[in-house]
Order: structure tokens, then C-alpha cells, then sequence
């Protein structure tokens, strides 16, 4: 399922239409954009709280945008600009689907999203206790962005329970395959990525040129498997023949939006099947 409603959430990072409606209301900068988007629900929190939240940036990332961006824009107002420039951009992608598929498609995934629990999801929570959107790709939208976060707060608790800091969960996808780009756009230097892979390689899961061992694949597939695990309820609690049912509707869209999402982006998302 996560295959089908990440896309749907991506727009927002990597979309123009999405870019161009944090710029009108005064973000310039993709990070700027970024950081208070992803992190409005939280309210106009100080960067600590996103650093630990996010994961995967380096800290100096995340001081340079927060907490000054809430001299430019409000919580309320980052949010307004995150829901309109991602509807916005999923209408340009979607045009040809009728608004019943659309609507029944956000039905179900809100019927997921209602039933993810917030226990030690901050994010998923956040993102959870938002005003209800009203129309379909609103919805849809808000829906996929509740369990995208859901989900991720329980990757990050996975990785931190393998023992994984940031710069070492990047490194390793990097040798895995991820473009390095990714690592060096999230703040951390090449000195810290060498570090990180000899750490990795003391434990086994890089070789000493940095290539991935079976040791390695092996305990990351475990973090996987945790992080599925843990993301499981919503589909248990909407059952077999509705999720089949939404993973139908969500299919062409979810197809519209990996044509925005570069090829090895940090997301890692599969291919979809032809």
C-alpha cells in the first residue's frame, strides 16, 4: 500500500505547482518550503523537536530554516500553502479520472488514515489532527500525507532500534544503490559519510570498498520488515477486499505521480509494476 499512497504525498515535495505556492506566500528557497511545510503541524516549533522528527537531516539543515521561517509565514499559513500546491499539482496529473474515482479513492484512504494510531507517531499524529479537507483531492492528499508520516515515524523508531543514526541510514542506501546526491543534500559532509561507512563496515553490513554485504541486506530488510509491520493496522482495520479496492483507484494515480519523483530519490520508491 505504501508503494500506492507515497506518490500521492510526493507531489509536494517535487512538483513546480507545489514549489510555486510556498513561494507566494513568501518562501523562496526549496528548504524554506520544505521545513515549514512538512513541519506546520507541529506549530511553530523551535528546530530540535523537527531535527529528531525528520531523521535524516543534519542539524544545521533544519537551525538555518527554523525556527525563522515563522517570521515569514504562520503555521496556518504554510499549511494552506502545502495543501493548495499539492491539489493543485495532483489536479494537473489526474485531469483524465472522473471525480467519482477520485472521491471514492479519498473515502477509503481516510477510512485507513482514521484508524492509524498516534501512539508514539508524532508526526502521524500532527498530520492526523488537521481540519478535515472537503474536496476529493484534498482529501486525498491529507489522507496519504497522515499514513505517509504514520508510517515514517515508525521507520525512524525501527532504525533507531537497529542501532542506525542518520548519516549511517543514508550511507547505507547510498551503497544500496540511492543517488549520493541525496547524502550530501541533507547537510552531511563527505567526511561524515566516509565515517559513517567505516562504521557500517566495523559491523558487517558494508565491505571494506563499500559495497553492501548479505550480513547487511539482510539486517536492513529487517528494518523494513519492522517498519511494515508497525504501519500495518490501518490496512487490517479497512480489510482485504477495501484495500484491494483502493489500491485499484490508486493505481493511476499513483502512476502520474512517480513521473515528478527523480530516479534515486532519498524516497526510495520501487517502480510500480508494468
Amino acid at each position: 500500500m505504501w508503494t500506492h499512497f507515497e506518490p500521492v504525498h510526493a507531489v509536494t515535495y517535487f512538483h513546480p505547482r507545489a514549489r510555486a505556492a510556498y513561494e507566494a506566500v513568501g518562501l523562496r528557497g526549496y528548504w524554506r518550503g520544505y521545513f515549514a511545510g512538512r513541519s506546520a503541524p507541529l506549530g511553530p516549533t523551535e528546530a530540535a523537536p523537527v531535527v529528531a522528527a525528520f531523521f535524516s537531516f543534519a542539524p544545521h539543515m533544519v537551525t538555518r530554516a527554523l525556527p525563522a521561517v515563522w517570521r515569514l509565514v504562520t503555521p496556518e499559513e504554510a499549511l494552506r500553502a502545502r495543501l493548495t500546491g499539492a491539489v493543485q499539482a495532483l489536479a494537473e496529473l489526474t485531469y483524465e479520472l472522473p471525480e467519482g474515482h477520485l472521491a471514492e479513492a479519498a473515502g477509503l484512504l481516510e477510512t485507513a488514515a482514521r484508524a492509524a494510531q498516534p501512539a508514539g507517531r508524532v508526526l502521524g499524529a500532527a498530520n492526523a489532527a488537521l481540519p478535515a479537507a472537503e474536496y476529493p483531492l484534498a482529501r486525498l492528499w491529507q489522507a496519504a500525507t497522515t499514513l505517509r508520516e504514520h508510517r515514517g515515524d515508525g521507520h525512524v523508531a525501527a532504525l533507531v532500534a537497529a542501532g542506525l543514526d542518520p548519516v549511517e541510514t543514508l550511507a547505507w542506501k547510498v551503497a544500496d544503490g540511492m543517488a549520493p546526491v541525496n547524502l550530501l543534500g541533507r547537510g552531511w559532509s563527505e567526511e561524515q559519510w566516509r565515517a559513517a561507512a567505516g562504521r557500517l563496515a566495523e559491523r558487517n553490513w558494508l565491505t571494506p570498498d563499500g559495497e553492501p554485504t548479505g550480513h547487511g541486506r539482510a539486517a536492513f530488510r529487517a528494518v523494513e520488515d519492522a517498519t511494515d509491520l508497525a504501519a500495518i493496522h490501518p490496512w487490517r482495520a479497512l480489510g482485504a477486499d477495501r484495500a484491494g479496492r483502493l489500491r485499484e483507484l490508486l493505481e493511476p494515480i499513483a502512476r502520474a505521480g512517480h513521473t515528478v519523483i527523480p530516479p534515486g530519490s532519498p524516497i526510495g520508491l520501487p517502480p510500480l509494476p508494468a
